[in-house]
């Protein structure tokens, strides 16, 4: 997706990774079977892996999302430790745990 996801949009990226080049808006929502990169602003929410894989990955350019989940494990926008909140960020599952780490 080379254009803006507006509040209000879904897009999904069945049997594969989603690629978006420019910001996800505060109530969009973006959801992939594989790995999500966004390299803009992520404000609304991400979900990788929805069928279950564990392995998938969310890489963004600036966290402010209002969720994040990988393979169903999700935080929300109250629950983002300051720390990557801004921030060039990969989000990981570890064993049960939601990894969300600086790039």
């Amino acid at each position: 997706m080379t254009q803006p996801i507006r509040s209000g949009q879904r897009v999904y990226a069945q049997k594969g990774d989603l690629i978006v080049m420019a910001t996800v808006s505060a109530g969009a929502e973006i959801i992939a079977d594989g790995n999500i990169h966004v390299y803009g602003t992520l404000r609304g929410r991400a979900l990788a892996g929805v069928n279950g894989d564990t392995s998938c990955r969310i890489f963004c350019q600036d966290l402010q999302a209002e969720l994040v989940s990988v393979a169903g494990n999700y935080r929300i926008s109250e629950n983002l430790d300051d720390s990557v909140r801004g921030k060039a960020v990969q989000i990981y599952l570890q064993g049960e745990s939601l990894i969300i780490e600086p790039l």
